[in-house]
């Protein structure tokens, strides 16, 4: 099966725009509540503003559109091993334990609000699922969009009557991120495991629903350069423009009332847009320069991932430059652009050497070792990543 240039640019689309998200938690010293605003009107300043428009058009929405990609990657494996003959998850399972690890290394050391142990998770799941057929998958998709939508109804109340708050423990991630070693950080991480991965546990039903929306849509073809692809690509950006992004729009309705909604529940329906208008940009030949750059990034998706998080990490906390809680909106979008333009950089030289990601090379290796334990050899000299 040949490469989808379309699914690398998303992917690296996808990459850049969870930092998006991530960068505001980075720059308010840890606080995922900077996520779901802190009560000011967003036509109270320009910097409200620019932090209001960057909720409605970036936030969660990148996130589900990697969510998407991810179950859209797990249908390309299944696909493969249906053509092979191979036993199907089998060998899947292992990767997704490695996958997991990567991520549990990731929280300890890096972000504590990693989502690679929560894909990895919902990959079994829905490895399982994908074995039966369309109406199983249906069937998956309903149960898990309920529960949901009952576990986003109850902590929406819980917000709307003010009873939800993390009180002494949100001041204590601000003191640790923003005084605290490097060392520190880990230590906190650790103690505070359960608190910390409660959003990648919340998050499961969602991610299992758009895992499974992501093998429907490769299964339907919608990323082929083909005129079929192009008619259903067309529907995704009706369903995303007139239906998501007014849903999202309701973020901007004052004292942060739908915030939550906003970001756990409407936010994929606005990605389905961008699947749409990054597929037509690239069919017709235009942004060829920019997503030169994104295909390379969403080629090594999960080294960017990882660099941009470490890079993150060094720009705001406290044991790296300390810019947490310093800069404005304008800043941070700089910071994000910036960071942005080092994953492009570094993407764009890596492949003039290397075949695959560095994090990518590893995994592809150890991926194999229960059948070949040869596989994690290292390269020779000559041999390209």
């Amino acid at each position: 099966m040949r490469r989808i240039r379309l699914l690398d640019i998303l992917r690296g689309f996808a990459i850049i725009g969870t930092l998006g998200t991530n960068i505001w938690i980075f720059a308010n010293a840890g606080k995922i509540t900077s996520l779901f605003g802190d009560g000011i009107p967003w036509w109270d300043s320009w910097d409200t503003f620019l932090s209001a428009v960057i909720a409605v058009f970036i936030n969660g929405k990148l996130l589900g559109l990697l969510t998407i990609m991810f179950g859209v990657g797990l249908e390309i494996k299944y696909q493969k091993a249906q053509r092979n003959g191979n036993t199907w998850p089998g060998l899947y399972l292992w990767s997704m334990l490695l996958l997991f690890v990567d991520g549990l290394l990731h929280y300890f050391f890096v972000f504590e609000y990693d989502v690679l142990m929560s894909y990895a998770v919902t990959a079994v799941f829905v490895s399982f699922i994908v074995n039966h057929g369309t109406r199983w998958i249906k069937a998956a998709m309903w149960i898990s969009g309920l529960i949901h939508l009952i576990l986003v109804s109850f902590l929406f109340l819980l917000f709307i009557n003010d009873r939800f708050s993390q009180g002494g423990f949100a001041h204590e991630t601000t003191s640790v991120y923003l005084y605290g070693s490097y060392l520190e950080q880990i230590i906190f991480r650790m103690d505070h495991f359960w608190i910390l991965r409660s959003e990648a546990i919340f998050i499961l039903p969602m991610n299992v629903f758009l895992f499974l929306s992501g093998v429907l849509l490769m299964r339907s073809k919608v990323f082929s350069p083909s005129e079929h692809g192009k008619v259903i690509r067309r529907r995704l950006l009706k369903w995303g423009l007139f239906v998501g992004l007014p849903l999202n729009m309701l973020y901007l309705v004052p004292n942060d009332m739908f915030n939550w909604p906003v970001r756990y529940l409407f936010a994929p329906v606005l990605s389905l847009a961008y699947v749409a208008i990054i597929g037509w940009f690239q069919e017709n030949g235009k942004l060829t320069f920019v997503f030169a750059y994104l295909e390379k990034i969403g080629k090594m998706a999960l080294s960017c991932y990882m660099l941009q998080n470490i890079l993150a990490s060094i720009v705001f906390y406290g044991w790296g430059l300390s810019f947490g809680n310093k800069l404005n909106s304008i800043e941070v979008i700089a910071v994000w652009i910036g960071i942005s333009l080092i994953l492009a950089g570094f993407a764009s030289l890596w492949f003039k050497r290397f075949q695959s990601g560095p994090v990518e090379f590893v995994w592809k290796r150890l991926s194999v070792f229960p059948m070949d334990k040869k596989a994690i050899q290292a390269p020779t000299k000559t041999e390209k990543f």
